[in-house]
């Protein structure tokens, strides 16, 4: 009874644009290792959606979304549990990730804007996991890049301003170096961190 509780709908996210890469690879590895877990995954590869990532009218509420970009409002709603798998490029997300976020956390799914400065938060309810991929050292992005700026964004400025959280994060550093062993033992942690899910 208690590992029936503890399964999660879960929707896995590939933030960068190429499933052969080591990000793609993370990915994969997640995904199989929390379905043999026992949990229900959902998978969403940016790279692999038709849609328009320049978000051309903010004020317009009447613009009809792309298929793919309802299918992912769709798996959002569905998931209790969201992984977010990108590098940090330029000590950013990727274009596609933002482009992604700016077109599917609409005001009305995501969150509802109430008087004053107050909004209601239309995600709440759920978790997210940040496993985040670069070449410099962690360190780098955690306190020359404006005290983790960029993490913070996705972290409190979009997901936790939407009513997910708890939020957790994965860093990955120096990948540029890693040699095929390491990459190995990075596997093995996802794996763990599949299992846990929380």
């Amino acid at each position: 009874m208690l590992e029936c509780q503890l399964m999660k709908k879960i929707l896995v996210i590939l933030g960068h644009p190429s499933l052969e890469s080591f990000n793609g690879a993370i990915f994969k590895h997640y995904i199989k290792s929390a379905r043999i877990a026992g949990h229900q995954v959902r998978t969403l590869e940016l790279g692999e959606l038709n849609f328009d990532v320049v978000f051309r009218n903010p004020h317009d509420r009447n613009v009809e979304l792309e298929p793919d970009l309802k299918k992912a409002q769709k798996d959002i709603s569905w998931a209790e549990h969201l992984v977010f798998i990108y590098p940090i490029w330029w000590g950013n997300v990727p274009a596609l990730l933002k482009g992604f976020i700016d077109r599917v956390f609409l005001s009305g799914f995501s969150h509802h804007y109430l008087s004053g400065s107050r909004h209601e938060k239309l995600l709440s309810g759920r978790s997210a996991h940040l496993i985040i991929t670069m070449d410099g050292p962690t360190i780098f992005e955690s306190i020359y890049l404006c005290g983790s700026a960029t993490t913070r964004v996705m972290k409190q400025a979009t997901l936790e301003f939407c009513g997910i959280k708890p939020v957790k994060i994965t860093r990955i550093g120096q990948l540029r170096k890693k040699d095929k062993a390491a990459r190995e033992k990075i596997l093995e942690k996802i794996t763990e961190l599949a299992g846990q899910a929380f």
